[in-house]
């Protein structure tokens, strides 16, 4: 019943933050015709509206809306799995280094001078192979007892090892040119994100991944109470780990090479859904991904609003983030599972 109350709430709560989103940023839109424009795209009849505004709106405002709550959503659940897997409520989507690794082919990218597709590319490639590297260290040196504090541990290091290379690239990067672009993007934004290929690519990638943890989650109920017991009901625990993992990556760097560094989002919005309806993935999966969407939708509006140009999402994640984690670790001390 709590599930059902939670969806319900955070579908209307969606439905809410996407109808005030397409009214916020600096050019400001008639309320009478943000439904004229968007019946006029539907039929294809013409607008009476300006065209001015009707670009804002269909060009620039539901591209970045759509892609923002396509970001918080893969986020959110990718968090949910690793959580999951690792049996672990303070794990984030970034603990195997791939938000690390697409901000070094990212930089490394822009200090190339590649276009963007390009930068796209490098970034969600460099964040892929950082979660390979992971993966191989901890079949090559983990045992069955200790595999996952081994991939945890690995993952700890390439992470550090990636952000060494981000720092050097910046170092030698033009200060005048280069730098601004690598700093500012690794900061996160929606605001250059929304175009039809980036929100076609977004929602494939969010459609497969989410559909692989989707159908997988009923094993991560299991998987989350041990490998042994996972075992003695018939999972392959390696390969659902593995396929979690890569769908959980695949998710993560789509998003970091779509937006930047989004921090935050993967750790407390599963972590405030458990809260509310318990640890049961055959709801967390879908819930998080509505809470998802919802958090980033209501970040990227105060972005917006706050300073005369716009903050970097990261900021303002990490600010409401920090805080309300600190409070959910208050409410939920109790063990999670």
């Amino acid at each position: 019943m709590r599930e059902k109350v939670c969806g319900i709430a955070l579908g209307i709560l969606l439905a809410v933050l996407v109808v005030v989103s397409l009214g916020m940023g600096t050019y400001d839109l008639a309320a009478s015709d943000i439904p004229s424009i968007l019946f006029a795209a539907v039929t294809g009849t013409p607008v009476d509206a300006e065209q001015k505004a009707t670009t804002v709106l269909l060009v620039i405002r539901i591209p970045r809306i759509l892609i923002a709550a396509l970001a918080g959503a893969a986020l959110a659940v990718s968090g949910a799995a690793y959580q999951g897997i690792f049996k672990n409520p303070m794990v984030s989507p970034d603990i195997l280094g791939v938000s690390s690794g697409a901000g070094a082919g990212a930089a490394l990218a822009l200090i190339l001078g590649l276009p963007s597709v390009m930068v796209h590319g490098v970034s969600f490639a460099f964040g892929v192979a950082a979660v390979l590297t992971v993966m191989t260290l901890a079949r090559a040196f983990g045992k069955s007892g200790n595999a996952l504090v081994v991939m945890i541990l690995a993952g700890t290091v390439i992470s550090s090892l990636f952000t060494a290379v981000t720092s050097l690239l910046k170092y030698v990067a033009d200060p005048d040119d280069t730098l601004p672009l690598i700093t500012y993007w690794l900061m996160g934004s929606f605001a250059r994100s929304g175009n039809d290929t980036n929100m076609g690519l977004m929602t494939i990638c969010l459609m497969v991944g989410a559909g692989v943890l989707v159908a997988l989650r009923w094993r991560i109920n299991v998987m989350s109470f041990g490998d042994e017991e996972a075992r003695s009901m018939g999972v392959n625990v390696r390969a659902s780990r593995a396929a979690i993992i890569l769908a959980s990556t695949l998710l993560t760097s789509v998003t970091v090479c779509m937006c930047g560094s989004v921090g935050w989002v993967g750790l407390i919005i599963p972590h405030a859904i458990r809260l509310v309806t318990g640890p049961n993935y055959k709801s967390l999966i879908p819930l998080s991904m509505l809470g998802g969407a919802c958090f980033t939708l209501l970040v990227d509006d105060v972005a917006r609003l706050i300073v005369p140009g716009e903050l970097p999402v990261s900021v303002l994640t990490a600010l409401i983030g920090a805080p309300l984690f600190i409070y959910l670790l208050a409410k939920g001390r109790k063990e999670w599972l």
